[in-house]
């Protein structure tokens, strides 16, 4: 062992000591923005709605269609977020003369239930898998989920969309809205 407690010598330096690393970071200089999913950058920046995931780094678009599959409401959110928060912010802007809602199950729970036959609109959504008290839902109807599934494909038919090159949230919530203004609207 060699005096500084070293086991082997540092050729790189003069003196054979090695440099420790400052700060408790694992690079030679602390980071100089926020990470990903954190805060901003700089106070009053409007957040990249970028969330940290299993997959990585991605976003989350909650979307609400008529029928024919035009998107009538779009609300983008952090990948971690819960489906709970974004059925939280659609269910009040839902159109009115909305008889029946179709989600998936990651929409399942009895608060949103509750929100959806207080306005008078049908939830038709299967309970997730480990629920206690399994709920009732009509197989038929959720067979028409596929409408919404289709919207998301032609979305995504758009490169700009599909990869998110913007790193701004409110750059790539215009382009999902061009996209969509364009391919349904137009």
């Amino acid at each position: 062992m060699e005096p500084g407690g070293d086991i082997q010598r540092d050729f790189r330096r003069p003196g054979g000591r090695r440099r420790r690393a400052r700060g408790g970071y694992d690079r030679r200089d602390a980071p100089q923005s926020a990470s990903y999913g954190g805060e901003p950058a700089q106070k009053g920046a409007v957040p990249r709605r970028i969330g940290r995931t299993k997959g990585g780094l991605n976003s989350k678009l909650h979307a609400v269609c008529n029928a024919k599959g035009k998107p009538l409401i779009l609300l983008l959110s952090e990948g971690q977020a819960s489906d709970y928060k974004g059925a939280d912010q659609i269910i009040p802007a839902l159109p009115p003369g909305t008889k029946t809602a179709i989600g998936d199950r990651g929409y399942d729970s009895d608060k949103i239930r509750n929100a959806l036959r207080a306005r008078k609109i049908k939830p038709c959504i299967p309970g997730r898998r480990g629920r206690k008290r399994p709920v009732r839902y009509d197989k038929t109807l959720y067979k028409q989920r596929n409408v919404i599934e289709r919207m998301f494909a032609r979305l995504k038919d758009w490169r700009r969309v599909a990869m998110r090159y913007d790193r701004c949230a409110h750059t790539f919530f215009s382009a999902i809205v061009i996209a969509a203004t364009v391919s349904f609207w137009l």
